[in-house]
């Protein structure tokens, strides 16, 4: 199997174990905002803290990954526990990908925060306008 192949192999797997958890985040944050659906840009403020908080965590994740034994992990697993790569730069290559793609996701949680306040913040003025 090509090098690049490999990679691409990787990289999809370890894009749908960090997915698969983050999709369990989203229940909860999905449920706390039905909770606070009495009060709109509450409830939006509620999803920029905990999108903010799914952040950090894939940055805390993303600080030892390149270290961290490679067949430790979900990624291994979903790997049926084999590569195609030289053993001795597979602890880089897999490290490497799994950091990679824990920033990219944390970068989108940011995202997804900063459009949550964003959102809050405008229902907060526009309801200011409309009940004055």
């Amino acid at each position: 199997m090509p090098f690049a192949d490999e990679i691409a192999r990787i990289t999809h797997w370890t894009d749908i174990s960090i997915r698969r958890a983050l999709g369990f985040g989203l229940i909860a944050m999905l449920s706390i905002g039905a909770g606070l659906s009495f009060d709109p840009p509450m409830a939006l403020k509620s999803s920029a803290v905990e999108a903010m908080l799914a952040a950090v965590f894939l940055i805390y994740k993303a600080i030892p990954a390149p270290t961290r034994d490679y067949r430790r992990t979900e990624v291994w697993m979903l790997l049926d526990k084999t590569h195609h790569l030289p053993e001795a730069r597979a602890q880089r290559v897999i490290g490497t990908i799994l950091r990679e793609r824990y920033l990219k996701h944390a970068e989108y949680a940011a995202m997804l925060a900063c459009l949550c306040w964003a959102g809050s913040f405008g229902l907060q003025a526009l309801r200011r306008v409309v009940w004055v």
